[in-house]
């Protein structure tokens, strides 16, 4: 399983929500199969997204693609966007 997360500041969450379930990179034809959203306890504007994808390579073309879009968004929607692809290494249930 590989993960690409995602970090930024929004201005406000509802309007950052409109905008992400308009899903502008079509989440599921990039390979996708799932998503997480986080919002820090302590920070209302700030939001961190976890992606996930069964192999590297589509991982990648979704950070581009990302990378190619916050390029346009940031300072209006989002800020100082940033990414980064995570592999697991270990897992365990307690």
């Amino acid at each position: 399983m590989i993960t690409l997360r995602i970090e930024h500041k929004i201005v406000n969450y509802d309007g950052w929500k409109k905008a992400f379930d308009s899903d502008p990179i079509n989440r599921k034809q990039s390979g996708v199969r799932r998503y997480r959203v986080y919002r820090p306890v302590d920070d209302d504007l700030f939001v961190v997204i976890e992606l996930d994808f069964d192999n590297l390579e589509q991982a990648q073309s979704t950070q581009t693609a990302l990378n190619s879009m916050f390029g346009n968004i940031d300072g209006k929607i989002i800020f100082g966007p940033q990414t980064r692809i995570l592999k697991i290494v270990e897992s365990t249930e307690l």
